[in-house]
């Protein structure tokens, strides 16, 4: 097994346990018939293939090679197999030995320097042992038609995830009293069988702080809270939960689990890192669709292949910016086609995790070393995505629908000045682009070109929203191909650079001067906003296995296609649109089950199954693996239903358990499996600082737009390799929610690193928590935790005008959504007066107090219950 990951990792996919066969057990009768070394063989007896051949492949090749998911492809359980290949070609030419891959591999003189064994997995072949392997071949690699060799069944296509989802019925329980809702029976059957008692319900001010932060990442008001603890109907809790849900901050808080998945940022990645101007809207397409509760399902295929909905509206094509959150390099010399085959597979990669919650990037060098898929199969489901290319497409915004009725007026005054000279600039431009589309696809072969190709690779997003590949697309089509827009796009890029070409000719033209006209045009007529999203090309680019995983090393071509052991298309030719319409297919069994998992691992802190990002056989088995089915089988009844899958758990009584430790259940549940308790939890970073802009009263709750740049040292930005700067935003834009902020993925903001969040340039189902000397020193010292302690203390100072100990139960009230103990307001009331005596007499009694109360607020916002959920 040791040997099979060390040529895993080395991408040595094709030959090599059966090189390694040849070593270790080459029968002594072929080697002692070679009369010389690297001399042919003519007086060698012939070689028997049951008698010499079978018994080395049956116990050592077989567990790679057999029949039921064979390493690349390459099967050697019969004749017929063996000969026909896998994903390298063919391995062995019967009687042409020095043809066959096979040989050329065990013996180094393999065209690719494919070596086997590889260097470090023992000796290479003698000379001896490689004439026995050319012998075999020479002879015609004999094999009886009749005979397939056995091979040992793996139970990996039996693994419980990749079997249909069966509607559980619901389980007895004894303490029927206790059970709020479906999902009780389940946990209280399995605690009852443990002879383990839930714990009892949190208290009120517990439960509307925990659902208030759960549903919508910002704390309770005060107001809030003392509506709740007066409310003593039956129904008082469900009506907080109503009221959450239908609030618009529920999508913003749940967006961010959702923008985790596909690494969101608003920039390109690598050196550069230039920023993405659009990117926000994909971020917001989210917000939007959580809020008005779209269906699961509808939501995976928009995001998949909203541009191939019949009649799709901007709105669903906008939602394909899903596919956008790969990684772009904008570099000088970059080879495009390396950095678009990284982007594909990126899709793939996030398509399996995401909604298969499958390891799919462990086959794009090899098959999958423990589930049940073939690296042709990773690469049939990389062709979903190969055909699909990048483009910004017009999405009005509200209120720019008069943009949309000017558009035919702009492009009168448009023609208008472009028509004296259309015939010569036309012709001047074609020159111009011919150049840079060379240029793009032949990056070395002419430096001043190549350095044109790469200024408008950077500049490109800035003057027109378009990134390099965008550009390149629009490069690629014929005029007639292109749409208005990016008609005019292209003219006006090509007029502020086209001098490259012939400056004379472009002086006598006068483009300057048309340049500057066209300019002043667009600012009287402004274009409507664009989103990021893909289209479809319209003739299909081929796909193939890529031999080690490199693009430069086509082999077998491959068609769209789902894995054998999933529930296969209906489809012969499928599109990404039957793709998405698969994953979200009753007969998926993993779709429902991965998503369901999220949503209650953010609730719990930890999902049914553990392992939400693994759900093949290295993954965790799940804890209840009745209640994820009977959910599964709920969602997908209730019609992919977000809003009532949350009200659902939410609404629990295993939810509402206290979230306090205890000593009877320590031994027999560390780690609370069974969910004899709620779990408490560190806030994730963005709540963090929501929060305490929150209770300061600094918060604005202003929703959607373009992204802010709220304080941080210079030095962060620096940090990273691109040219970016950190402007720090004004006036109201400081002070919005975290999910605003601009995130550049070589210098992500620094606060939410510090509080966990996750890299921007990998997908991510589930945020590490972590408790670190650098997040305290962040809450006590960083300007926006210092800012929220001042404007705390002037708020408590301005609200509440009673006694000091009055003042203290506020501020500890907002902060905690609970009243404060005696001895709580004690400690704090001997702190604000140490204190007041510690401030210069000089000040203003004013200045002094809140100089005080600055210092007790922050000792509110630095408390341990105030960045956790209970």
């Amino acid at each position: 097994m040791r040997d099979r990951l060390f040529f895993c990792k080395l991408g040595i996919l094709n030959l090599s346990l059966l090189a390694g066969c040849v070593v270790l057990l080459m029968p002594l009768s072929f080697l002692s018939a070679e009369k010389e070394p690297g001399r042919q063989k003519t007086d060698a007896v012939s070689i028997q293939f049951t008698r010499d051949i079978q018994p080395l492949l049956e116990p050592h090749c077989l567990s790679c090679h057999g029949s039921e998911k064979p390493e690349s492809g390459f099967s050697l359980t019969s004749r017929k197999s063996a000969l026909t290949g896998g994903n390298y070609g063919t391995a062995i030419i019967p009687g042409k030995p020095d043809q066959s891959p096979l040989l050329l591999m065990i013996s180094g003189t393999h065209q690719d320097e494919i070596v086997m064994p590889p260097e470090g997995e023992g000796e290479r072949l003698s000379d001896k042992e490689v004439a026995a392997i050319r012998q075999w071949i020479r002879e015609g690699a004999n094999w009886p038609d009749a005979l397939v060799l056995d091979t040992t069944s793996q139970p990996r296509q039996l693994h419980w995830s990749f079997q249909p989802i069966i509607n559980p019925e619901l389980p007895a329980v004894l303490n029927e009293r206790w059970c709020k809702n479906e999902i009780d029976r389940f946990i209280l059957h399995r605690l009852e069988q443990e002879k383990i008692s839930p714990s009892e319900a949190a208290d009120k001010a517990t439960l509307i702080r925990r659902i208030t932060l759960d549903l919508t990442g910002l704390p309770p008001t005060p107001a809030e809270v003392d509506q709740f603890l007066n409310d003593s109907s039956p129904e008082a809790y469900e009506r907080v939960v109503d009221r959450l849900l239908a609030s618009p901050r529920f999508g913003e808080k749940w967006a961010r689990h959702w923008l985790d998945l596909c690494h969101y940022a608003d920039s390109d990645g690598y050196l550069t890192d230039a920023v993405r101007p659009h990117a926000w809207r994909y971020r917001d397409w989210v917000v939007n669709s959580l809020n008005e509760n779209k269906p699961f399902d509808q939501f995976t295929i928009e995001q998949l292949a909203g541009d191939l909905l019949p009649e799709t509206t901007p709105a669903q094509h906008a939602g394909t910016g899903f596919l956008r959150q790969t990684l772009s390099n904008r570099e000088g010399g970059a080879d495009l086609e390396e950095f678009r085959v990284n982007k594909v597979i990126d899709r793939t990669k996030l398509m399996g995790t995401v909604w298969l919650g499958l390891t799919l990037d462990c086959c794009r060098c090899h098959n999958h070393k423990y589930d049940p898929i073939t690296q042709k199969e990773f690469y049939q489901f990389y062709a979903f995505f190969n055909s699909a290319y990048e483009v910004n497409i017009d999405a009005p915004l509200a209120g720019e629908q008069q943009r949309l009725q000017q558009q035919a007026e702009y492009q009168t005054k448009r023609q208008a000045l472009i028509e004296p000279i259309r015939e010569p600039l036309e012709k001047l431009q074609r020159e111009w682009e011919r150049k840079m589309l060379y240029a793009a696809m032949h990056p070395a072969d002419d430096h001043h070109w190549a350095r044109a190709w790469e200024v408008m690779g950077l500049v490109w997003g800035v003057g027109t929203g378009e990134g390099q590949q965008e550009g390149l697309e629009i490069l690629k089509m014929e005029p007639a191909q292109r749409s208005q827009r990016q008609q005019d796009d292209l003219l006006d890029y090509f007029l502020g650079r086209g001098h490259l070409v012939n400056g004379g000719k472009f002086k006598e033209l006068k483009l300057g001067e048309l340049a500057r006209k066209l300019g002043e045009l667009r600012k009287e007529y402004p274009a409507v906003s664009r989103a990021p999203a893909v289209r479809e090309m319209q003739i299909p680019q081929l796909a193939f296995v890529h031999l080690r995983g490199s693009f430069q090393a086509p082999g077998i071509p491959v068609e769209p296609a789902t894995p054998e052991f999933l529930p296969a298309m209906e489809q012969q030719k499928p599109s990404r649109l039957d793709l998405a319409r698969w994953l979200v297919s009753k007969e998926n069994p993993l779709t429902a089950r991965v998503t369901i998992n999220r949503i209650w691992q953010a609730y719990f802190g930890q999902g049914i199954v553990v392992s939400s990002d693994d759900f093949g056989t290295q993954g965790a088995v799940p804890s209840h693996p009745q209640l994820l089915d009977w959910l599964a089988c709920h969602f997908r009844s209730q019609g992919w239903n977000v809003k009532d899958l949350h009200r659902l758990i939410v609404t629990s009584a295993t939810y509402r358990q206290s979230a306090r430790m205890r000593a009877d259940i320590h031994q027999q549940d560390p780690s609370n499996l069974l969910l004899s308790r709620q779990t408490s939890l560190r806030l994730p970073a963005e709540t963090v600082r929501d929060q305490a802009l929150a209770v300061s009263g600094l918060l604005v709750e202003k929703r959607g737009g373009p992204c802010v740049r709220p304080p941080q040292p210079d030095s962060v930005v620096m940090e990273g390799f691109g040219s970016n700067t950190w402007e720090v935003s004004t006036g109201e834009d400081r002070y919005r929610r975290g999910l605003y902020t601009l995130t550049l993925r070589t210098s992500p903001y620094a606060q939410s690193v510090i509080f966990d969040a996750p890299n921007p340039s990998q997908t991510c189902s589930r945020r590490d928590r972590s408790n670190t000397p650098l997040q305290a020193l962040t809450l006590l010292n960083d300007p926006v935790f210092f800012e929220a302690a001042r404007h705390l203390a002037q708020r408590v100072l301005r609200e509440n005008q009673g006694d000091l100990e009055e003042q203290l139960r506020y501020a500890f009230q907002l902060c905690l959504s609970r009243a404060p103990q005696d001895q709580e307001v004690a400690r704090l009331k001997l702190l604000y007066q140490q204190e007041l005596n510690q401030s210069e007499t000089s000040v203003r009694k004013r200045s002094q107090e809140e100089a005080a109360w600055t210092v007790v607020a922050s000792v509110l916002l630095n408390l341990h219950e105030f960045i956790t959920r209970d």
